[in-house]
């Protein structure tokens, strides 16, 4: 698939520049299983009103949130020929419906996520309650009879107390020939209330195969070389978004000097350190802030596992650990404070654990 030339004016949260965003792919990566699940749930007797679709983030879950949406809408009848004979949720690419969902979305599809502040130039840190309140008008205009209408809640994770109760408050009275697309990146977090309304269907992490065929898909003019592919695809650890973001700018140089000098924090060379962190914190390089954040959870991760073999006290440090960088992290994005500095804590506090 080719990718965009031409970036959007008013920005998409989580968008990456220069790919194709969720409603704009033709394909789907993985998932067949969770696929066939959705189209078999649809083509059923009974047909409940609400998803959870759950799993980590960038795995692709807005991306089959989309590409039902859009095959329910253009297969309105849930017991006609086109939808029993269907093998997948794929729309032709030359169907009306998909030429709408590319040239920016459809009118019978709610897409609720985190705004773009004009004032601030920045996104919202959270999904406030005046957009998922955009559900009342949305379902309350009028359709054909014929018509479903679709809420993606992507992520939910993003909802604050006041935007969960008012999704909570509609899925309970829920309007006829309705949808709700329910992404979550911790769905055991969302209100018991919620959960309880939604059936869940949990995705998995995609395979380091997965993750090469997406790459070669959706950035086939900047495929490394195969040494380079693979070491993407076993850092990604199952996500493709994370894999463009390492892909993107200097991703793969943070993935390699990060954990060269985490294996051997106690000695580390600090200068090395200030140079990782220019390189996390250069001006406009958001893929290697974002690429710093998902290689350092995914090191600590195999880290507590290692620690727990040989005690539970050092796997202990490293869950506070964890918890203290990713507390920074969010303080820096919604505060915009020093990016380096969050490296060079991360580094001090690794050290001062002296992990055995």
């Amino acid at each position: 698939m080719a990718r965009r030339s031409e970036p959007l004016e008013i920005p998409e949260v989580d968008a990456l520049p220069g790919y194709p965003l969720p409603h704009e792919r033709n394909g789907l990566i993985g998932h067949q299983a969770t696929e066939k699940a959705l189209l078999n749930a649809y083509r059923s007797e009974r047909l409940h009103h609400a998803w959870i679709l759950g799993g980590p983030k960038g795995i692709g879950k807005a991306t089959l949130a989309f590409r039902f949406a859009q095959f329910v809408i253009a297969n309105p009848d849930r017991f006609g020929n086109d939808v029993a004979n269907a093998s997948d949720l794929a729309v032709p690419s030359n169907h009306p419906v998909a030429l709408q969902m590319r040239a920016g979305g459809h009118p019978n599809i709610l897409h609720l996520r985190r705004p773009w502040d004009e004032k601030s130039k920045r996104f919202k840190s959270d999904l406030p309650v005046d957009e998922v309140r955009r559900t009342v008008s949305f379902f309350g205009t009028t359709a054909s009879a014929k018509a479903w209408r679709i809420c993606i809640v992507d992520a939910a994770d993003d909802m604050n107390a006041n935007s969960a109760n008012a999704l909570l408050k509609i899925l309970e009275e829920p309007p006829e020939r309705c949808l709700f697309l329910v992404l979550s990146h911790t769905p055991g977090r969302l209100l018991p209330t919620i959960r309880s309304r939604c059936r869940r269907l949990d995705m998995t992490p995609l395979s380091e195969d997965d993750i090469r065929a997406g790459l070669k898909d959706l950035a086939s003019d900047d495929i490394p070389g195969e040494e380079d592919l693979r070491e993407i695809a076993r850092t990604a650890d199952g996500s493709l978004r994370s894999a463009i973001t390492l892909l993107s700018g200097d991703g793969l140089a943070i993935a390699k000097g990060l954990r060269k000098l985490a294996e051997d924090a106690a000695n580390a060379d600090f200068s090395a350190v200030h140079t990782l962190g220019d390189l996390v914190a250069a001006r406009g390089q958001t893929d290697n802030w974002e690429s710093f954040q998902h290689i350092t959870q995914i090191w600590l991760h195999e880290k507590m596992r290692q620690q727990l073999g040989k005690g539970v006290d050092q796997a202990n440090e490293l869950v506070q650990l964890w918890e203290r960088t990713n507390t920074e992290i969010r303080d820096s994005d919604a505060l915009n404070l020093d990016r380096k500095q969050v490296v060079l804590d991360f580094f001090l506090r690794l050290r001062d654990l002296k992990l055995s």
